[in-house]
């Protein structure tokens, strides 16, 4: 009997054990070692911008904890939305500590994958309407960096005697409006008599679609571009560059994460990027990381916005006088402060009578 109640004892013991390790939202303490998957939007690990500022933060991570990139960390790039689901599951299949998904576009099947996997612990940025508890959701107040941006765009058009600038996106949706829509109340704040063009490139892989657009918009007038769209911002990028090395007095302003240096033309110590929108998907991802490492990953939705420094512009600008920064800086203050509240609707012709531009 005494034999009997001792193997009993193990097997609940060894149950106990199961249980614990099956649940993700368990803090067991330090993980010494952390396996990880990340996936891409479209528009690849080299986007310059969405995907390639995620996966830092996740190098980030390998780096600070001895990681081995491919082994421990590796990623997936995603040609288009058929293979979401796929690059998904194969992770979640592997059994790695977590997979992180760059992009909302991935929301439909995410739901999916994390319902098929409950056991999983999964990240996904730019999406807050997700259930599980397996799965943390990172998302950002874009509009609070955009006005900053906006605020430079319309400062500086006022510089130079300018009333037109330029706004082109890569694809609409609710997140991507609220770029567009902080950067409308920025520029208006400064520049209330500004018209801001706008083109939707329904693109963020398309170089050739950023640097047309561009065009598009450099002729029609606008002084000052900001892009959000990946990679096909690249082009809008590249043209500012190509213009301002043949003379001509255009600016562009980025996304994502710093994107001075690709704007630098002629001699390489100028660029003709003015500022960029940080948005700090790479603080989001290697939170996550260090989390599932600490042990305290936990479900739910995780806000990174100005206060929280999810947003922002760079340390360093300079293109952006001392009258510019120190305007943004008040502005700043008075976003972490409550005193101005961004919007997250943008105008468009049909709701104001000044001109939005063609969609």
């Amino acid at each position: 009997m005494k034999k009997l109640f001792s193997m009993l004892v193990v097997v609940l013991m060894l149950a106990t054990v199961l249980v614990g390790c099956n649940n993700p939202t368990t803090t067991t303490g330090p993980t010494s070692t952390v396996t990880f998957g990340f996936i891409t939007d479209v528009g690849g690990i080299n986007d310059k911008s969405f995907n390639q500022t995620s996966w830092a933060g996740c190098q980030k991570f390998m780096t600070e904890f001895g990681l081995t990139e491919g082994k421990e960390g590796r990623f997936l790039p995603s040609d288009n939305e058929s293979q979401y689901g796929p690059n998904l599951t194969n992770f979640a299949n592997e059994g790695v500590d977590i997979v992180i998904a760059a992009g909302y576009l991935f929301a439909n099947v995410m739901q999916e994958t994390v319902n098929n996997y409950p056991d999983q612990k999964f990240l996904i940025i730019d999406v807050d309407w997700l259930t599980g508890d397996n799965i943390q959701q990172a998302v950002f107040a874009e509009h609070e960096g955009s006005f900053l941006v906006g605020l430079a765009a319309g400062m500086k058009a006022n510089e130079a005697g300018k009333k037109i600038v330029g706004y082109i996106v890569g694809m609409d949706s609710v997140t991507m409006d609220k770029f567009e829509s902080g950067y409308q109340a920025g520029v208006w704040a400064v520049c209330p008599d500004c018209t801001i063009l706008r083109d939707n490139a329904n693109d963020f892989t398309s170089i050739e679609k950023g640097k047309s657009l561009a065009q598009k918009q450099f002729d029609a007038g606008a002084y000052v571009i900001f892009h959000a769209a990946g990679a096909t911002g690249t082009g809008v990028i590249q043209e500012a560059a190509e213009r301002r090395g043949n003379g001509q007095d255009v600016w562009a302003i980025g996304v994502d994460t710093d994107q001075y240096e690709y704007g630098k033309y002629g001699d390489g110590t100028k660029s003709a990027v003015l500022t960029s929108m940080m948005k700090r998907v790479d603080v989001a991802a290697y939170n996550a990381l260090k989390a599932v490492h600490d042990g305290t990953f936990k479900g739910g939705v995780v806000r990174y916005d100005l206060a929280a420094g999810g947003v922002g512009v760079p340390e360093t600008n300079p293109n952006l006088t001392e009258d510019i920064l120190a305007t943004i800086a008040d502005y700043s203050a008075k976003i972490i402060s409550g005193d101005i509240v961004v919007p997250v609707t943008p105008l468009h012709a049909t709701d104001s009578p000044l001109v939005i531009g063609q969609r």
